[in-house]
């Protein structure tokens, strides 16, 4: 049990008393939702291989570890008004023992909270769970989203669990508490890529390590997760549950036809799936832009999914907040004024619910 001391509980109240009330500022700025942050202990640990090309090691760890410095000086020079921030990858899910995992999804919440609470206006948070057990991930959820105030969570992919390190993934039928939860919130949770454990990625990878992380692995990985939300039912037994994914949908709402055509000849064998993978993506699932920033096959998926279904985001530190905002305004030359407000702001507006001062 985690054990939180009165003083503690003081801060957390008066931090709570600030994230419930707030409001963003009005205007027309960019709202986006895959951005990054770990602790500045944590941040020293990134190596040369995790960081993205034209950054030195220094300099991305003092980015994703930055809130109030360059960060929201970059934010300010690029007509960004809120950030929703998350714990990095692979974050709690990253934890094997699940005792330590609710411990350090508790403390980073409450951290995070804090580090915001004197500037709610132009940052928000997504919650880190602990995925282990269904009723434990539903209470810190609902703890960070009722007394934290926080919009919502980012779960990166399955939960390693055990001595052994194995997956659990949330769309089987022990996790339906969780579902409910999510749905009585009425928030959003975004579902982000981890690098895999060695037992899942040493088979496909070990030959071929260049594939790993965002070049491949990120995209097969969580799309198949993806898949099995839907698949498997859980959009059927929640139909009011919203989830995001990053990347232009991970691949999976560039091969809607294909998937869908396969999927039909499955239907007799008891595929626990009601409705075609579009009607999901067209009531359940959002898309964003985050390190994506292609015009071709942006018009693709606006096509497919319409302008409704897409957010803005840029995956900071990982890409830069200067290249996705140039990309932003040349969409312009393609999109009605009405279309880019709703890409850039308004779409999560709606679904976070956000209000303006």
């Amino acid at each position: 049990m985690v054990r939180i001391s009165p003083i503690a509980l003081f801060q957390l109240l008066l931090v709570s008393t600030s994230l419930g009330n707030s409001c963003i500022r009005r205007g027309r700025g960019s709202i986006i939702l895959e951005e990054h942050w770990v602790s500045t202990e944590e941040s020293k640990s990134i190596t040369s291989a995790t960081i993205p090309y034209g950054q030195t090691i220094e300099e991305f760890q003092l980015n994703i570890a930055d809130i109030h410095n360059q960060r929201l000086q970059t934010m300010d020079d690029n007509h960004i008004d809120y950030m929703v921030l998350s714990y990095g990858s692979p974050g709690i899910q990253g934890i094997s023992d699940p005792e330590k995992a609710l411990a350090t999804a508790t403390e980073i919440n409450n951290r995070m909270a804090g580090l915001i609470s004197n500037n709610t206006q132009r940052f928000g948070v997504f919650a880190a769970l602990p995925m282990h057990n269904a009723s434990l991930a539903s209470q810190e959820l609902r703890r960070a989203v009722t007394e934290l105030g926080f919009v919502g969570a980012m779960i990166h992919d399955y939960q390693q669990s055990g001595p052994d390190n194995g997956t659990l993934y949330y769309d089987r039928a022990g996790y339906d508490e969780f579902w409910k939860t999510v749905s009585e919130l009425d928030i959003p949770v975004y579902f982000h890529p981890r690098l895999n454990t060695p037992a899942l990625s040493g088979p496909i990878y070990k030959d071929a390590p260049w594939l790993r992380g965002a070049i491949q692995e990120f995209a097969v990985t969580l799309s198949n997760h993806i898949l099995r939300l839907c698949v498997n039912g859980v959009f059927d037994r929640f139909p009011d549950v919203k989830i995001i994914v990053g990347h232009m949908g991970e691949r999976l709402s560039s091969d809607l036809y294909r998937i869908e055509r396969t999927l039909r000849a499955q239907l007799t064998p008891g595929l626990p799936m009601q409705q075609k993978l579009s009607w999901y993506w067209q009531r359940n699932i959002y898309e964003t832009t985050s390190g994506d920033f292609t015009t071709p096959l942006f018009r693709f998926h606006r096509q497919q999914l319409g302008i409704s279904r897409m957010l803005f985001s840029v995956d900071y530190p990982f890409e830069p907040i200067g290249e996705a905002s140039e990309w932003l305004e040349s969409l312009s030359e393609i999109l009605s004024v009405g279309e880019l407000y709703a890409l850039r702001r308004g779409n999560a507006m709606k679904l976070l619910k956000l209000k303006e001062c």
